[in-house]
């Protein structure tokens, strides 16, 4: 049985991967800040595999260290890292960005995505085997009035993964990234603060990806056999053709 750890599993794709993962017997470690929602989310998959969960904040290198390393023996070997977790904040011009936003950002979307990679290369290369997924977003591929910070976090998350893969190569370490289009979870609550009514509206009007799309993406890459990488994947929704391309019915 294939172990996978999840970051951000508690909502979103985090959530709708570990559920998909599940029905295919792979064992998880689901990885979020949100204690309840872990503990309801082991109690329901516990139900089709083995789970454990961590409570941690990527953002924080010595609470990402320590609760890997907590780990019970049985969930030691990662076969699958799901690097899921990651934020926006604020939709705002350069010169009008909130410092702090800017920090949140960087901290999930990147330096997270290393801490938690950081801990787990070490066990893959020893086994000589393991897959890395960098969740990404087409905001690492095509930058948008407004997004500038956010999309230099993504455009590092695509970086990361190319680099990634060149120094794992000769492990035996599969990388990949999947860079979704928009995709309707709690991302755009988030970054309107909690104003549910401005985040619907960024929906309105078309058929955005579910999470469970990207799911089903996600498991269509880490089940292809061990000689297929597939490096670099991107997905829209029909109606968007880039980042601020989107045909809305009026």
């Amino acid at each position: 049985m294939k172990t996978a750890l999840i970051t951000g599993a508690t909502s979103g794709i985090g959530k709708a991967t570990a559920e998909l993962f599940a029905k295919n017997k792979i064992r998880l470690i689901l990885c979020g800040r949100r204690g309840k929602r872990l503990d309801k989310l082991k109690v329901f998959l516990s139900d089709f595999t083995e789970v454990t969960t961590l409570k941690f904040d990527v953002s924080k290198r010595k609470q990402v260290a320590e609760a890997i390393a907590s780990l019970p023996e049985s969930f030691k070997k990662i076969d699958i890292l799901i690097n899921n977790a990651g934020n926006a904040h604020g939709l705002s011009t350069i010169q009008d960005g909130n410092i702090y936003d800017w920090d949140a950002m960087l901290d999930i979307n990147v330096k997270g995505l290393l801490y938690v990679t950081k801990a787990i290369i070490p066990q893959m290369i020893a086994q000589n085997d393991g897959f890395i997924v960098n969740i990404g977003s087409t905001a690492g591929k095509d930058v948008y009035k407004n997004g500038n910070v956010y999309c230099a976090s993504k455009f590092a998350v695509n970086a990361l993964n190319k680099s990634m893969r060149l120094d794992l190569n000769d492990y035996n370490i599969r990388v990949s990234a999947i860079h979704p289009g928009m995709v309707e979870t709690e991302f755009s609550e988030v970054r309107f603060k909690g104003d549910k009514e401005k985040a619907k509206s960024v929906y309105a009007g078309f058929k955005p990806l579910q999470a469970a799309d990207v799911a089903d993406i996600i498991y269509f890459v880490v089940s292809r056999p061990y000689h297929v990488n597939i490096e670099d994947l991107v997905v829209y929704p029909t109606a968007q053709a880039s980042a601020g391309v989107i045909k809305k019915n009026n």
